[in-house]
């Protein structure tokens, strides 16, 4: 397998269980604070949709679904940086090098998402949830990235 089509599988590899932890968490604290799971993962949608998306606390098509799929384009990109950096060692079953690597990914992710990036582009999570909430999000997305590379040394 070529370096670039291994290093797409192993990033997607890693996306797919960070993604589905981060929307959890997400959706659970929207629950809890707003009585709404779709609130926050619509908030997301702003990004497409204007600030009036993070003002919906049904599920829709358009709100809901747009922002999964931004979220998910969002943390794919976050499971690429994780990858270059700790995907190797994970996989050579470094479980301190591996949580780290969540941990500084995740650190950098919140950093880019609320002082880097236009306000526009920004996650949306802030515009439903608390802060506390959002440390949870940040912590499951911390956790989550080197689940796929651990759970694969393990396999080894």
């Amino acid at each position: 397998m070529s370096l670039l089509v291994d290093f797409v599988a192993r990033t997607l590899q890693t996306a797919v269980p960070a993604t589905a932890a981060t929307t959890a968490a997400v959706a659970a604290c929207g629950a809890l604070e707003n009585d709404s799971s779709a609130a926050p993962i619509n908030a997301v949608s702003h990004i497409a949709w204007g600030d009036e998306a993070a003002e919906h606390d049904e599920l829709s098509a358009k709100y809901t679904l747009t922002g999964a799929a931004l979220n998910a384009v969002a943390i794919t990109s976050w499971a690429a940086v994780y990858e270059l950096g700790f995907g190797r060692a994970a996989r050579r079953g470094n479980v301190s090098r591996a949580l780290l690597g969540g941990v500084a990914t995740a650190a950098a992710a919140y950093v880019v998402d609320y002082y880097v990036v236009p306000r526009r582009l920004t996650p949306g999570f802030e515009k439903r949830l608390t802060p506390p909430s959002m440390v949870a999000a940040y912590a499951a997305l911390a956790a989550s990235l080197p689940l796929a590379s651990l759970l694969h040394s393990k396999r080894r």
